[in-house]
């Protein structure tokens, strides 16, 4: 495993590190309307989540955000686990996206109008499964 992020990773890992990181920021503080709000459109995706209280979900939720930010950051956090939690954490976003009436056209994954702040994070998933396949690319060739 890499000790290091290579320079040429820093580019993407630090894009996707700020957008992360600015959300789990915004969210420590979450009112209890917006963790009400929060909980509710995760819950409505993930029915397992209903049973978590909304208040402590939104706080998770904040921390594991400013976490993966800050393991995005940090060049010493292995590409290989900084992409695989990126991945994991977009394909969630994406799956919440799926899930969700009225994100997406019916019978297509075409997003609606309410649906373009959610499906536009793909590109985290590419980041992330572009980390991912690059190292294990390199651990076969070695």
């Amino acid at each position: 495993m890499k000790i290091f992020a290579r320079a040429h990773q820093l580019p993407p890992r630090l894009a996707a590190a700020a957008v992360i990181l600015n959300s789990g920021v915004d969210l420590v503080d979450a009112d209890e309307q917006r963790a009400a709000s929060t909980h509710g459109m995760a819950a409505g995706a993930y029915p397992f989540l209903r049973r978590m209280d909304p208040e402590l979900f939104t706080r998770l939720l904040a921390r594991s955000e400013v976490a993966l930010g800050a393991a995005l950051l940090a060049p010493f956090v292995p590409s290989l686990l900084a992409g695989a939690a990126l991945t994991g954490f977009a394909a969630g976003l994406i799956g919440l996206y799926l899930r969700t009436p009225g994100m997406h056209h019916e019978g297509s994954v075409r997003p609606t109008q309410q649906g373009i702040g959610v499906v536009k994070d793909v590109w985290l998933l590419g980041i992330g499964l572009g980390l991912v396949v690059e190292e294990l690319r390199d651990r076969r060739q070695h």
